[in-house]
């Protein structure tokens, strides 16, 4: 999400209504907020935050470690999860301070019972390293490439035929 769409007053009844209107379970929704967010109206971000929270709305801060975030502000966010932002994935197995970067933001997470998904895993050598820090999600070319939505419909209903 914006920090333009978040802000509008009418964001969280347009989500509310989404989910009513369509039936998913709200845990099934993961919105992905920026760090942008978080430059100003903490206070309001957080309100907001939390009445998605409570309706069961899963809630993710994307590219963790590269804007705004305080540390002071992760233990009053109602969150679920840290992304650590691909720039830190890209060099980590040549630059020991973008692993050690990965490796202190998925024990932050984890000290804030937060999962934490890595964006930008191109390597299994990556995802290894990752996986030895305790990372539990991943996102990158490695498991697919960006495709059109028709190409994409194809690959995730492959999946879901094999992961039965």
């Amino acid at each position: 999400m914006s920090v333009r769409q978040f802000r509008n007053p009418e964001f969280v009844d347009q989500v509310m209504r989404v989910i009513e209107r369509t039936g998913v379970p709200a845990h099934r929704l993961k919105l992905e907020l920026t760090e942008t967010l978080l430059a100003t109206g903490i206070e309001v971000t957080i309100a907001k935050m939390g009445i998605l929270k409570a309706a069961g709305v899963t809630l993710s801060i994307d590219d963790f470690g590269m804007g705004y975030s305080a540390l002071s502000y992760l233990k009053r966010l109602p969150l679920d999860q840290l992304k650590i932002d691909r720039s830190f994935v890209k060099d980590m197995l040549t630059d020991p301070n973008d692993a050690a970067i990965a490796r202190t933001i998925i024990g932050l997470a984890r000290s804030l019972d937060l999962s934490v998904m890595a964006e930008g895993v191109e390597t299994e050598d990556q995802r290894e390293l990752l996986s030895g820090f305790g990372c539990d999600a991943y996102q990158g070319h490695l498991f697919c490439r960006a495709l059109p939505i028709d190409e994409l419909e194809v690959f995730m209903s492959d999946r879901t035929t094999v992961d039965r």
